[in-house]
């Protein structure tokens, strides 16, 4: 099996924070499964700053050849550590998944297959299934799904980040300049020759909660939609153009009793238009502020991440 120029070799990247618990379970597995389907690999794991034993446990991992390891500096995030692994990916494929094994690594082989012998350059995983979910959490999802389809065009209904990407489809990710990623919607809009592949989302390895809190997940959306769409500005133009027609036939309507000399106090009318107007201005502002610290970012061009520690280690030619 080739490893020393890459060819067919398959790098798996998977994000790890606080994971000290399974880290090594779940790495056993999945070499385990790409062993017994013949697939040369290598395996990335980067440590996103975790507080817990994890870095002990992925610097205990070295002595196996086909792992690698790196330590950020601090948590950068999952995004931040997807973009270490994939800028250091060596495979001409490259799989990214989760180390909690809610993406099961049984499905790697047949991802493999669609690249290796049908030519498919992104194999995406779409789950069959959510898992085990709060009814709240599958209406907020369906729903950040939804309003990015309409905004961009861009369709990740039950879409992961558990994927398969030809080194192709991987340096023209890495061409990509911006410094907040959404891996996700990213890997689908450099396009390439595309399949799906189902999976059921399986219970964490360590049966616990996701890290993800409401907090994260709500920026991680809102990072998405404004990344790769400018539909929420172009939102506040029409508001304004719309509350102009209709304060312009209000102004009309009081024109109108005025002459008539119907006018009457109007004292409610003028708080409620006062709470619509500075309401809607609040938003509108809200909505901009959003694009301007984006662009705050992006002007800053801070790194991605940041490696504090990287294991030295060549994989072994007999090993992959």
């Amino acid at each position: 099996m080739e490893s020393t120029n890459g060819q067919g070799l398959l790098s798996v990247v998977m994000p790890v924070y606080n994971e000290a618990a399974i880290i090594e379970e779940s790495v056993h597995r999945v070499g385990r499964v790409l062993r017994d389907a013949g697939i040369p690999h290598e395996l990335l794991l980067v440590d996103d700053g975790s507080s817990d034993d994890t870095w002990v446990k992925l610097a205990g991992l070295d002595r196996l050849p086909w792992v690698r390891a790196m330590r950020l500096s601090r948590n950068f995030g999952k995004e931040g550590a997807m973009a270490a692994g994939l800028d250091r990916a060596r495979g001409a494929c490259v799989a990214v998944m989760d180390c909690d094994m809610q993406h099961p690594p049984e499905v790697l082989p047949e991802m493999y297959r669609l690249w290796q012998n049908e030519g498919i350059q992104v194999v995406e995983a779409v789950k069959n299934t959510r898992g085990k979910e709060s009814r709240l959490h599958a209406w907020a999802a369906g729903s950040f799904y939804g309003l990015l389809r309409v905004s961009s065009g861009i369709d990740l209904r039950n879409a992961s980040d558990f994927r398969l990407l030809d080194r192709a489809a991987v340096q023209a990710w890495k061409h990509m300049p911006e410094r907040r990623t959404f891996f996700r919607a990213m890997s689908t809009w450099v396009g390439f020759t595309r399949a799906q592949v189902g999976f059921d989302v399986a219970p964490r390895a360590d049966e616990g909660q996701s890290r993800f809190s409401v907090r994260r997940l709500t920026s991680l959306a809102i990072d998405a939609i404004t990344s790769f769409s400018a539909v929420p500005l172009q939102l506040v133009t029409f508001g304004g153009i719309l509350l102009l027609l209709l304060f312009a036939l209000l102004g009309f309507q009081t024109v109108y009793m005025k002459l008539a000399g119907k006018a009457v106090a109007g004292f409610t009318t003028v708080i409620l238009l006062l709470l619509i107007i500075g309401g809607t201005l609040m938003v509108a502002l809200g909505i901009i502020g959003i694009y301007i610290a984006k662009i705050y970012e992006e002007v800053k061009g801070r790194p991605r991440y940041l490696v504090q520690e990287e294991s030295q280690s060549e994989p072994e030619k007999d090993a992959l």
